[in-house]
């Protein structure tokens, strides 16, 4: 296994102690999970880099490294919404896109065509990761107090707009693959 690839796997293998520290209540939990988080995503953009740069660009990279991304993103949304952080709507939103840009891409490698991240795609993944970072920041720093549930509303919601951005643009480019009329 190369170096991309394993810096995938401890990006998924880091979700279950993330997870853990930010519904577990003691002093100090929420910024160990912030850790967690942080270097869990900066492992997506090395692993990305190196794979490209060393063309290490393998079949288990594309299917895993995307999936690894869903998997610790909408960990963190669902751990906000079981402790009041955010709204569950916005989360479902992500979510549902989440499932239907996945769904996409399975009838698309059917055809032997390959859904590349765009460039909205990752826009949402990156604000999104950075929001996260922010909210975690915010809640550990100052509690949930009603100013920051509403940062942190207005920091997922602005989340949920790109992803909503980006999923539109998935499906135009790739309709023709899942046309109800064909």
């Amino acid at each position: 296994m190369n170096l991309p690839n394993k810096l995938t796997v401890m990006r998924v293998v880091l979700i279950p102690f993330f997870v853990a520290l930010l519904l577990l209540d003691f002093k100090g939990h929420i910024w160990l999970a912030l850790v967690i988080f942080a270097a869990a995503s900066i492992t997506d953009w090395f692993d990305g880099k190196i794979a490209r740069k060393n063309n290490l660009v393998t079949d288990f990279g594309k299917f895993l490294d995307p999936l690894a991304d869903k998997m610790l993103v909408t960990s963190a949304l669902v751990c906000f919404c079981s402790n009041g952080w955010c709204d569950a709507a916005a989360v479902i939103i992500i979510l549902a896109r989440e499932f239907t840009v996945s769904g996409l891409r399975m009838v698309t490698a059917n055809e032997g065509v390959v859904v590349a991240a765009g460039i909205w795609g990752k826009l949402k993944t990156a604000f999104t990761m950075l929001a996260i970072i922010a909210i975690m920041i915010l809640e550990a720093a100052f509690k949930n107090t009603s100013v920051v549930f509403a940062v942190n509303e207005a920091l997922i919601w602005i989340s949920v707009l790109f992803t909503v951005i980006s999923g539109g643009i998935y499906l135009k480019t790739y309709w023709k693959y899942i046309d109800p009329n064909k």
